[in-house]
């Protein structure tokens, strides 16, 4: 058997959460997450040295599995929107923005199917609902939002600096197009993940080599507090603040 690649695991730890357990559905998010692979690599264009993919994945689910998903249907969505990023960046693909996942109720979908359409610009945001067809109704899931936040970066060489959050999704890394850039050869490439989830700041490990710890605990995923101590490789994060939008 194959070993899971970073994306599954994401996902899997998703199915691991209490809130999993409440799906009523016969579809799970990592079989959606490799429906948007593939539609990523069929639309996969070629241009000026790079390999453009789409940014917006409309995702057909049967009515009844999209129920099934309950409150935590935006959950996942936002969660397969980060692991379409992570598969992306992975195959040096070039995005023109944050990759979107919409969840859609198609009544032409049969259970334990899915069906992904991609879209280049969103839709209108006059755009009527109810003018849909009976067949389709539309999830629309919101960015969702964060609290901003204060870190304090503590260099190898004993060096501080601020690092303020904005509120959106920054990700932790060496390479150079991460949110938060650090040049630790003990950091991978793409690291940890900052984000919201429920009001919260969140810490996320994105199955890197060394591991993150925080408060001196090796953790994969953790709401983070004031006062916090991050470790990630050499490299030390304090969060000074956090405040609710």
């Amino acid at each position: 058997m194959r070993p899971l690649s970073g994306v599954e695991r994401m996902l899997e730890r998703l199915l691991e959460r209490p809130s999993a357990r409440l799906f009523r559905t016969r579809i799970q998010p990592i079989q959606i997450q490799h429906r948007i692979e593939r539609a990523m690599e069929r639309e996969r264009g070629h241009g000026d040295d790079r390999d453009r993919v789409p940014d917006r994945y409309l995702v057909h689910l049967a009515p009844a599995d999209l129920v099934g998903f309950g409150d935590a249907a935006e959950q996942v969505a936002a969660e397969l929107a980060d692991a379409t990023l992570l598969f992306a960046r992975g195959r040096g693909y070039t995005l023109a923005s944050r990759p979107r996942v919409e969840l859609f109720a198609d009544g032409s979908i049969g259970p334990g199917d899915v069906r992904v359409d991609v879209a280049v610009a969103p839709p209108h945001p006059s755009a009527d609902p109810a003018a849909l067809s009976d067949a389709t109704m539309v999830f629309a899931t919101p960015a969702p939002r964060a609290p901003s936040a204060l870190l304090r970066e503590v260099g190898r060489d004993g060096r501080e600096r601020e690092i303020r959050i904005d509120g959106s999704l920054l990700t932790i890394g060496r390479a150079a197009d991460n949110g938060l850039a650090l040049d630790d050869s003990r950091v991978s490439r793409y690291h940890a993940r900052l984000r919201a989830r429920h009001g919260m700041l969140v810490l996320s490990d994105l199955d890197s080599t060394n591991g993150i710890r925080v408060n001196g605990v090796r953790v994969s995923e953790v709401a983070l507090g004031v006062g916090d101590r991050i470790e990630i490789g050499s490299t030390i994060l304090v969060v000074d603040a956090v405040a609710a939008d």
